[in-house]
């Protein structure tokens, strides 16, 4: 379980460039050459978590809970078939928001501006590599958790038309018209186009 210390605004946060420059360097705990980890320690938030490869399915859920390198979740294992069985090579796992929190419940109920900021370049920096990034969107219901999330999930948007980002989902939506959470999918589960536009337009 993770239960958050306090808010994120009681940490100094490092920025998500210099936490890539620790993800790229040789750490005693993880193969950095299989995994892309930031930052490279466990803590409060979390940018990235994924393996490496030349052509990643980017997983889209709300918030990190306490995955890491080598000690996958369910979800995360569960993400990481279903992007292996739709041809890709390797996965990222990425967050609407980047704090900890095992429970949605216990999300801080005020967005750090600042912890966003920084998600957002990560998130930049997750699109930079693939030439045609994939982006799988995966919360269930729990953006409804706190009202700031479906603008974080706006500017992930924005951000994704300028790399020219193609957004699917797995398995069934909600009434409400919410993309399907990874657990529980089967593992030869197919992705398929998913309007993130018109779903937000309709939240």
């Amino acid at each position: 379980m993770h239960i958050p210390q306090g808010t994120t605004a009681q940490l100094a946060l490092v920025a998500f460039r210099e936490a890539l420059a620790a993800a790229n360097t040789p750490n005693p705990e993880y193969d950095i050459k299989k995994w892309l980890y930031a930052p490279n320690f466990y803590s409060e938030y979390r940018y990235i978590l994924g393996t490496r490869g030349k052509n990643p399915l980017i997983c889209i859920g709300i918030n990190p809970s306490t995955a890491k390198p080598g000690d996958l979740d369910n979800t995360l294992k569960s993400v990481e078939r279903i992007a292996l069985n739709n041809g890709f090579d390797s996965f990222i796992m990425f967050n609407v928001y980047a704090q900890r929190a095992t429970n949605p419940d216990d999300m801080e109920q005020s967005c750090n501006l600042q912890l966003h900021k920084e998600n957002m370049e990560a998130f930049s920096y997750v699109l930079s590599l693939s030439k045609k990034p994939a982006v799988w969107a995966a919360w269930g219901t729990i953006i409804e958790k706190r009202p700031y999330l479906p603008g974080c999930l706006r500017d992930m948007l924005e951000i994704g038309n300028r790399y020219g980002a193609s957004w699917y989902c797995a398995g069934s939506v909600s009434k409400k018209g919410h993309p399907h959470h990874p657990l529980y999918l089967r593992k030869d589960e197919k992705i398929r186009p998913f309007d993130t536009l018109a779903y937000l337009n309709n939240l």
